[in-house]
């Protein structure tokens, strides 16, 4: 793991890391829990992912705009899409930011945190984080855009599309892949004839790196680079960060198409029990803080289960509400 005195980073820092992905890792295993008990219809999990996605987190400002992906929890929960608002998505109740419950879960979406309205077609969301670059490049914005999507999206032409469109017009886009070398049951061999998804940068006239993504603090380095690149006009970034898929590509999903062997070495090398070890090492943390913030994180989620659990429905009238514009002049 790469030294954190390198990149600036202080003991508070890491424990803030280490936090927000234990945070991300507790809600995700507590809402597979509530789909097996029979209590939510469908969960698509981030185990695995955190420390690509909270190396990100701590690499922007508040001012950049996120378009996420369904398997971003981790991400934007440290952005500040509480525990209480992921579980009213998932049981698809009225106080869900992303559509008042009217949507599937994981379609992540908060407006006062610039974080985009996510569809349902995988990949769309990389066109819209290039768009909102544009407008921040037109408005002379200091603030950079990020999309984030899985390898198997970069198969999808609206990936090669956006990564040209923002190559041409040098926009502080940053694009993550999150290569946890599975689209659903297809694995990467598959997907892409390639070592290394970044190298198609080049095509695009980007900047391109690959990372481990099982390490927050190399992908800290690396995105804020890619954002200090972006912002002083030097265009683009595509970022491939190698991470792991800990749980089957959903809660519909039989994954028995994973070798057993590969599942194994995957949970030995679980990115939050690497990094616990890494600040144990370091002196950075001790057993009674660990403790006490599983505490924290269990009282913060059992309040949020319940909670959303007592929460109303839709009501059948807001059905359409915010799907058709509600403008316009009234008939005379």
């Amino acid at each position: 793991m790469l030294d954190y005195k390198t990149v600036g980073l202080t003991h508070e820092d890491l424990k803030g890391i280490y936090k927000w992905m234990l945070l991300g890792r507790r809600i995700d295993e507590r809402m597979w829990l509530l789909n097996r008990a029979g209590k939510l219809p469908f969960v698509i999990s981030c185990q695995g992912q955190e420390a690509t996605q909270i190396g990100t987190y701590f690499a922007l400002k508040d001012e950049d705009i996120l378009a996420p992906y369904y398997r971003d929890l981790a991400l934007v929960t440290a952005r500040g899409i509480t525990a209480e608002e992921s579980m009213l998505a998932a049981f698809a109740k009225q106080g869900d930011t992303s559509s008042g419950g009217k949507q599937m879960p994981s379609h992540f979406s908060k407006k006062d945190l610039s974080i985009l309205t996510q569809g349902s077609c995988v990949t769309t969301q990389v066109l819209h984080a290039v768009g909102a670059s544009l407008s921040l490049k037109m408005d002379g914005k200091k603030a950079i855009a990020l999309a984030t999507l899985g390898e198997g999206s970069t198969s999808q032409g609206d990936f090669h599309e956006a990564m040209n469109f923002a190559g041409v017009h040098k926009l502080p886009y940053i694009c993550i892949i999150e290569n946890n070398k599975y689209a659903i049951s297809v694995p990467s061999h598959l997907q892409y004839a390639t070592d290394d998804l970044s190298s198609r940068a080049a095509g695009y006239g980007a900047f391109g790196e690959q990372v481990d993504g099982n390490d927050p603090i190399a992908v800290y380095e690396v995105v804020k680079r890619a954002r200090e690149r972006a912002v002083n006009g030097e265009g683009p970034t595509l970022i491939e960060a190698l991470c792991s898929r800990l749980t089957p590509h959903s809660s519909d999903d039989d994954d028995n198409y994973r070798p057993s062997d590969e599942m194994k070495l995957e949970k030995e090398n679980d990115c939050i029990i690497k990094f616990k070890e890494y600040l144990v090492e370091n002196e950075v943390a001790n057993d009674d803080w660990f403790n006490q913030i599983e505490d924290e994180i269990k009282q913060e989620i059992n309040t949020a289960t319940k909670n959303a659990e007592k929460a109303p429905y839709p009501l059948p009238e807001e059905a359409l509400t915010h799907v058709y514009d509600q403008g316009g002049e009234k008939d005379a």
